[in-house]
C-alpha cells in the first residue's frame, strides 16, 4: 500500500509547526539564489566529524543532515514527510516490508552516481561491529536489505512498524558512497545541495553551493554558508546585533528584549517537543531505588523552572518525553507537582533521613542548564536532598559527561513519533537510554504499540506508556521548552517554521534565502 504520511493530520489540534514570532522583517514566500549565509551556532565540539552515526547536538545535525548529507526522507516545515533521496515509497499491509524508489539522476560530490548500493551500504554501518550509532535500534529492526534494482530496495522488518517512513529522516542516517565510506566521513562527501570547503571541528565549517543539484529548484539557495561555532549565548547574541553573522540559534530568553528592540531582527518562536531533563544512570545507587527517584521527581519545583529559566517559553513536564506536539500526547496525566512533604516520605522509604548527592551541569546541556540546577538544588533542600552542582566544562560534555556521569543536565529535541522518541531513548538496550531504565511492561508495550495499526489502539498503548515512564523512570523532565531563533532582514524564509528540531527542523541551509 501506498503511505502518504502527513504529520500535521494526526496533530488533533496540536500545532505541527509553527509560525515566525515577534519583531523584524516578514517572512517571504518566494525564495531566490545567491548571497552567504552565516550562521552562529551553538552545539559545536572539537571532536565533531561528519559520521553521522555519532552526530547528538546541534551544530552536526544543521551541517550534516541540513546541509551536506541527505536522507531517503524529510519532515516539511509544515510537519508533512516527503522524500529526499527516495523519490517514493510503499509498505505491505502489515507494515513490515518497506520499497523505497530512488531518486535517477543524484550524485554526489566527488562525482560519484547515487543508487541502491549506496543505500544497503549506508544503512549497514550502523549495524557493523563495534558501530556506536544512535540509530542503531532502528536499523537493527530490519531483517532483510534487498537490492531490487539499481535505483530501488525492499527492507523487511523483524516486526511491523507503522512509522518506518518517519524513521528514514533521522539526522543520523545519512547517505555515504558506497565502498568510500570512510572517505565520505573523513571529507564530507555527500548529496547534498552544499559541498565541504573547510572544516574545522569546534570553529568553523565553510560551505558552497553544488550548481547541479538535483534538488536546485527546491533546496540550497545561497552561493555559500559560513557555520561558526558560538557555544556561549551572549557571544551568539552579539555576533547577531554586530552583523558577524546573519542568524543564531538557542536564543537566550535575558535577549529577547533586546532583540524585539531592534528592528533589524526578526525573532522565531515555535512550540515542539524540545525538552530539558536531567537523567539519572539506574545501575548506580541510589538511582536504582524507585523511592529515591520518586523523592527527586517531588523535590523538583517545575513550575519555578518554566518561570525562571525559560521565562514562560515554554510548558510544564511530567517526566515523559512525549510532548505537546506528538500525536499521543497523554495531557490529562496527573501532574507531578513539588512537594517538599511528599519528597521526604519516599526519601523515607528509601531508608533515608537525608541524601547528598552530585548532578553534573554544563551550558552545553542547554541554555540555563546550571541555573535550573541551582534552581532544583534550592527546592530539593526543603525536603533534605543536598544537591551538589558540578559545572562541567561544555566542550566536550556529550562525550565526557552525559552517559558517564552518575546524573546531569541534558536535552532532547524530541522525535516526530512517539515509537522514534521511545525507540531511541528508552527501548531495552539501546545506546541513547541515557538512564539504563527498564520496566518490562513499558518494553512490552513499546513493541505492541509499534506493530499496531490501529490508532485508537495506540492512543491507549502509549498513554499507558507515557504514565509508566512519568511515574517510574530515572528521567526528571521539568520542561518543554519553545525553540527560540533570530536572524536579521538579511534572510528570508517561508511563512512556517519546522518545529522538530531548531533553526526550521535544522534544515535553514537548505530552505531559507538571502533578500
Amino acid at each position: 500500500m501506498e503511505f502518504n504520511i502527513s504529520r500535521r493530520s494526526m496533530m488533533q489540534g496540536t500545532a505541527a509547526a509553527g509560525m515566525l514570532a515577534a519583531s523584524g522583517a516578514s517572512a517571504m514566500t518566494t525564495p531566490k539564489r545567491g548571497g552567504t549565509l552565516r550562521l552562529g551556532l551553538k552545539g559545536a565540539n572539537t571532536s565533531d566529524t561528519w559520521d553521522g552515526r555519532t552526530h547528538s547536538d546541534q551544530y552536526m545535525i544543521n551541517m550534516g543532515h541540513g546541509c551536506v548529507f541527505e536522507c531517503l526522507t524529510q519532515v516539511e516545515s509544515n510537519g508533512d514527510l516527503t522524500g529526499e533521496l527516495a523519490e517514493s515509497w510503499s509498505a505491505s499491509p502489515d507494515a513490515k516490508v518497506w520499497t523505497f524508489q530512488l531518486r535517477k539522476g543524484v550524485k554526489f560530490h566527488n562525482g560519484k552516481s547515487f543508487g541502491a548500493d549506496d543505500v544497503l551500504a549506508s544503512l549497514q554501518i550502523h549495524v557493523e561491529e563495534g558501530a556506536k550509532s544512535a540509530a542503531k535500534p532502528i536499523i537493527a529492526d530490519i531483517e532483510e536489505m534487498k537490492k531490487l534494482g539499481s535505483h530501488e530496495v525492499q527492507l523487511t522488518l523483524k516486526s511491523s512498524n507503522a512509522d518506518f517512513a518517519f524513521l528514514m529522516s533521522d539526522y543520523h542516517i545519512l547517505m555515504y558512497p558506497e565502498g568510500m565510506i570512510d572517505e565520505a566521513i573523513a571529507k564530507g562527501i555527500g548529496t547534498g545541495p552544499y559541498r565541504v570547503v573547510s572544516f574545522d571541528p569546534g570553529v568553523r565549517c565553510v560551505v558552497k553551493r553544488v550548481d547541479d543539484h538535483h534538488l536546485a529548484d527546491n533546496s540550497g539557495y545561497f552561493d555559500e554558508i559560513e557555520a561558526i561555532a558560538i557555544n556561549d549565548g551572549s557571544a551568539r547574541t552579539n555576533a547577531l546585533l554586530t552583523g558577524q553573522v546573519d542568524a543564531i540559534n538557542a536564543l537566550e530568553k535575558k535577549t529577547i528584549p533586546l532583540l524585539k528592540a531592534n528592528p533589524s531582527i526578526t525573532i522565531i518562536e515555535v512550540t515542539g517537543n524540545l525538552q530539558y531533563t536531567f537523567p539519572m544512570l539506574v545501575a548506580v545507587e541510589p538511582f536504582n531505588d524507585i523511592n529515591v527517584r520518586k523523592a527527586l521527581k517531588y523535590g523538583c519545583n517545575r513550575q519555578e523552572m518554566v518561570d525562571k529559566i525559560l521565562q514562560g517559553h515554554g510548558a510544564v513536564g511530567n517526566d515523559s518525553p512525549v510532548g505537546p506536539a506528538n500525536q499521543y500526547f497523554a495531557a490529562d496525566l496527573p501532574q507531578i507537582e513539588y512537594d517538599p512533604d511528599k519528597s521526604k516520605f519516599f526519601l523515607k522509604k528509601a531508608g533515608m533521613t537525608s541524601l547528598n548527592i552530585d548532578l553534573s551541569t554544563a551550558e552545553a546541556a542547554f541554555s540555563g542548564a546550571i541555573d535550573a540546577s541551582l534552581l532544583y538544588q534550592n527546592s530539593a533542600k526543603e525536603a533534605g536532598i543536598n544537591i551538589n552542582v558540578v559545572q562541567e566544562a561544555s566542550d566536550g560534555y556529550w562525550s565526557n559527561v552525559w552517559l558517564k556521569k552518575p546524573w546531569c543536565a541534558c536535552y532532547w529535541s524530541g522525535r516526530a513519533t512517539e515509537d522514534w522518541m521511545f525507540k531511541t531513548a528508552y527501548e531495552r538496550g539501546v545506546p541513547w537510554n541515557d538512564t539504563g531504565w527498564d520496566d518490562a511492561r513499558f518494553q512490552d508495550l513499546l513493541i505492541q504499540g509499534r506493530g499496531e495499526l490501529n490508532s485508537d489502539n495506540r492512543r491507549e498503548i502509549y498513554h499507558e506508556m507515557q504514565q509508566i515512564i512519568s511515574e517510574e523512570g530515572a528521567t526528571i523532565l521539568p520542561m518543554f521548552a519553545n525553540y527560540i531563533d533570530a536572524h536579521n532582514d538579511k534572510v528570508a524564509h517561508g511563512n512556517v517554521i519546522g518545529n522538530l528540531w531548531m533553526l526550521d527542523n535544522s534544515r535553514a541551509c537548505k530552505r531559507w534565502w538571502a533578500v
